[in-house]
Order: C-alpha cells, then sequence, then structure tokens
C-alpha cells in the first residue's frame, strides 16, 4: 500500500500544512447525515430502565443524552478545528434499549456548501458519553463499543452502510 500524498487529504494545502476545506465555489444542497453509537449497559445499569428510560439522581438519562447529543452536533466546529461553522436545519436523536445497549442514532440535517457527516458523529458520540457519565455511580462496566456513520446524502456522493 502506498503512502498517500498530502493532495489526497482535503484538510492539508499543497505545503502539507492544516487547512480548512474552500468551499466557496461549491453549490448549496439539502444534506442528510445519520450516524449510530452503541454503548453496552451491563445487567446493573439495565435493572434500572423503566418507563423507556433510566432514572438517576442526575435525572433522566436517555432524556439527558438526546439533549447532550442535540447540543453537542450544533457545537461540533467548537470541538473538530477545521469543521465549517454550520446552520443546522434540524437535529433529532433516538435512544433506544436493543438487548445489552444503548443504540443512539443521530440524524443532522442542513441545507449549504458542505456535509454535516462530524455533527451526526460528534451528536452520538456525545450522546453515548452522557449515557457513561450519569450511569457511572451504578458500575463503569459500560463500553461505549461503536461510533460510526450509517448514511449520508448530498453533495458529491451519498454514502449508505
Amino acid at each position: 500500500m502506498s503512502n498517500p500524498s498530502s493532495s489526497d487529504f482535503t484538510h492539508l494545502d499543497s505545503s502539507g500544512q492544516p487547512a480548512m476545506v474552500d468551499v466557496s465555489g461549491k453549490g448549496v444542497t439539502y444534506r442528510v447525515a445519520v450516524a449510530e453509537s452503541r454503548v453496552f449497559l451491563p445487567a446493573l445499569v439495565r435493572e434500572q430502565f423503566k418507563d423507556h428510560d433510566i432514572q438517576t439522581r442526575k435525572g433522566a438519562v436517555f432524556q439527558t443524552a438526546i439533549i447532550a447529543g442535540i447540543m453537542a452536533a450544533k457545537k461540533t466546529p467548537d470541538l473538530i478545528p477545521l469543521c465549517h461553522t454550520l446552520l443546522l436545519d434540524g437535529c433529532d436523536v433516538q435512544i433506544q434499549l436493543e438487548d445489552e445497549e444503548a443504540v443512539i442514532r443521530c440524524t443532522v440535517k442542513t441545507t449549504g456548501k458542505t456535509g454535516v457527516e462530524m455533527e451526526a458523529l460528534t451528536g452520538a458520540s456525545v450522546a453515548a458519553l452522557t449515557i457513561y457519565d450519569m450511569c457511572k455511580a451504578f458500575t463503569h462496566d459500560m463500553v461505549i463499543r461503536q461510533t460510526h456513520l450509517i448514511s449520508k446524502t448530498g453533495g458529491k456522493q451519498d454514502f449508505e452502510r
């Protein structure tokens, strides 16, 4: 496998230095990205699950994680240095308990010149971290197992896992 050159990376300029991608010549399109994170919840945590959520002294876990995920998606360029600041048309975070896992799906929409994959991934990731934070009083045996892009539409190419 050959080593990619700096021209293969969109966030490096011709001299190999970090650079924000110039989207000034791109057209505005409707864009949607969906990302997922999964959190393994040991039995001790799952036993607390009632009425579609886990209640702790800090509050309702999934409800709080949903709000945290939405807030994180909105703050993505503050966390990831070369991300563009985007006006989000929508952000939806859904959390379901499936077997031993909390499955988080973050869908982000915008009409713009660049995609919202990083916003969706950040929203799902921070929601997963929030679940961990709120449940760590029960046990530290939780594991954030996976965060990945499920799909994206708009822009140069669509993607679906």
